[in-house]
């Protein structure tokens, strides 16, 4: 990580061996270190989150036999981990979004 690159803080969750296959996880640390330099992703590796707040996103990670979701919300100085899921639906769940929305009035405060 350079001087430049914004760094990350996790609110909930980790990118680790296991849950993550090693495959998975080296694309997560991939697109996470895309971020920290200030890229944006689009489709398919990454999609607005507008139903969690302004600025929130939604990585996506295929693994062997899940989809590992990283949600994040990019401020201005830091990309914020709001939660990392092993995702079963097309429709991330009402309770994940709730909790990332407190989480991220929690960072923001």
């Amino acid at each position: 990580m350079s001087e430049y690159d914004k760094p990350l803080v996790w609110m909930q969750g980790e990118v680790k061996t296991p849950p993550f296959s090693a495959d998975a996880r080296v694309k997560a640390g991939f697109l996470l270190g895309r971020l920290q330099k200030g890229e944006l992703i689009d489709m398919p590796d990454s999609r607005p989150m507008p139903s969690i707040g302004k600025n929130c996103h939604e990585l996506r990670v295929n693994d062997v036999h899940k989809t590992w979701r990283i949600i994040y919300y990019m401020d201005d100085d830091a990309i914020v981990l709001l939660e990392v899921l092993a995702k079963k639906t097309q429709k991330t769940p009402q309770e994940v979004i709730e909790i990332c929305k407190k989480r991220l009035v929690r960072y923001k405060q």
